[in-house]
């Protein structure tokens, strides 16, 4: 697979997923006192934070959209 997530993109999505796990485990927020809520919110997070580090985005390459500079 081809890198299909460009430097914004990623940007932001290193920070979401350091934004999702800090609210899953950190925060102290009622919402996410529900064990479903904290999981999910942490698996989106990792999952964020993968998907920066990699700059593969599978659901990018389904629907054949590329954020990243050709070069």
């Amino acid at each position: 697979m081809s890198a299909n997530v460009g430097t914004i993109d990623r940007i932001l999505r290193a920070v979401i997923g350091v934004v999702l796990l800090l609210l899953a485990f950190a925060s102290g927020l009622p919402l996410f006192d529900a064990p479903v809520v904290k999981y999910v919110a942490a698996a989106v997070g990792v999952v964020m934070l993968i998907v920066a580090a990699t700059r593969i985005c599978p659901f990018y390459s389904i629907l054949g959209i590329k954020t990243c500079k050709t070069a």
